[in-house]
């Protein structure tokens, strides 16, 4: 209070940050969020983290850097939509609008990025270990796991399968070695970006389609909303597992065409909950003060409806991420995803396999899978709390 006895008035907050402290109050929360923010820089700077490359290297008094010459346009894109993140934070305005500018960035720079970098040459990654026992290097600085995802030390004459922490030939393997020998931590660690990049990309296609579906349902109602719901029940029909195990047979296997296939057969759930928010938002009186305005239809959907009915959408998304990323690990379960590329499925498809039950081929990316998917079920839960203020009046009268 005041010397005039007047109570100043404190500003309110926005609501995202008012929902960001209340999710930041659950230990669950702090939990998932801080194990996704640890997948995500893993997957950031993998190629820093797990590479046969040295990350500085001088070899007959001249310097290199093969770590940075020998990043692709993946780990660049990578790399600057974690810079882009960061700047975006820092950028005032509101919350989904930042979010629709980082997505838009980042599809810049990912285009830049494979139309600039030129491929990767066939890496020889032997050399550095020859060079090294001739006595040729005279500093040489690893990554923490000196080995990439695709070194398969069974090229090199070694036996392939490989106990973890059980020193051979002068290496040691922190999870052990896979089938074909190559080093499973690191094949774990650029495995995280197959599971970041297809739950959030698929889930973020499933946003897009059911938010402008769900959208025009529940503002437009009548003949449009019944229309709307036909096509949700079609989607709702298509099972996913099938529809990929179909694509994959006839089209071959491709990390794209699974984030496609998951996003425009999981966008149905997005659209029943925008319609319901739309049907309950058309009538309140900022919406009939709009259209008495006349402002145009994409200014009353999507700037003045959508914010207002976006709570329900974070926690559907937050569950959508966690079965996207279930959906590829079945599929590279059961020996149909990815190639070449590592995955944590593909990693479990071998402990099966294998003649002999290798248990960290099973134990290891069976943990990280199963961690990644509580953490965005704890996110989801604790999320669905903080966006509902009943739960919160509860909370506080207790």
């Amino acid at each position: 209070m005041t010397e005039t006895g007047v109570t100043p008035v404190q500003p309110s907050q926005p609501w995202s940050r008012r929902v960001l402290a209340a999710l930041l109050v659950r230990t669950g929360a702090r939990l998932g969020l801080a194990w996704i923010a640890l997948l995500a820089l893993v997957a950031v700077f993998a190629p820093f983290i797990a590479n046969s490359h040295p990350l500085y290297l001088v070899v007959d008094g001249e310097v290199r850097f093969p770590a940075i010459r020998h990043l692709d346009a993946t780990d660049w894109t990578w790399l600057a939509a974690f810079v882009l993140g960061l700047v975006m934070l820092r950028l005032p305005g509101h919350g989904l609008l930042r979010l629709l500018g980082w997505f838009a960035s980042v599809g810049v720079a990912a285009a830049i990025a494979w139309f600039t970098v030129a491929p990767p040459q066939l890496a020889i990654y032997e050399q550095y270990r020859e060079w090294e026992t001739a006595g040729r290097v005279e500093t040489m600085v690893r990554a923490p796991i000196p080995y990439s995802a695709k070194d398969y030390l069974r090229d090199y004459g070694d036996t392939g399968i490989e106990a973890p922490l059980k020193a051979h030939d002068g290496r040691t393997h922190w999870f052990g070695t896979e089938d074909n020998g190559a080093d499973v931590a690191a094949r774990m660690i650029h495995a995280a970006r197959v599971a970041l990049g297809i739950g959030f990309i698929a889930t973020g296609i499933a946003l897009v389609i059911g938010t402008i579906i769900g959208g025009l349902m529940g503002y437009f109602s009548g003949v449009v909303d019944i229309i709307g719901m036909r096509l949700v029940e079609i989607f709702e029909a298509i099972p996913t597992l099938f529809l990929l195990l179909t694509f994959v047979a006839f089209f071959g296997r491709s990390i794209y065409m699974m984030m496609i296939i998951i996003g425009i057969t999981s966008w149905s759930g997005y659209a029943r909950y925008v319609r319901a928010e739309f049907l309950r938002l058309r009538e309140q009186d900022f919406v009939q003060a709009a259209i008495a305005c006349g402002l145009p239809l994409r200014s009353i959907l999507f700037r003045h409806m959508l914010p207002n009915g976006v709570a329900p959408l974070l926690v559907a998304a937050s569950f959508g991420v966690a079965s996207a990323i279930l959906a590829e690990a079945t599929l590279s379960f059961l020996g149909l995803g990815l190639v070449d590329d590592p995955s944590w499925g593909q990693l479990l498809n071998q402990a099966v396999q294998s003649s002999t039950f290798n248990w960290w081929l099973a134990v290891f990316p069976g943990g990280a899978i199963f961690l990644t998917v509580f953490a965005y079920n704890l996110v989801g839960e604790a999320l669905r709390d903080a966006v509902d203020p009943h739960t919160q009046r509860s909370g506080r009268a207790s």
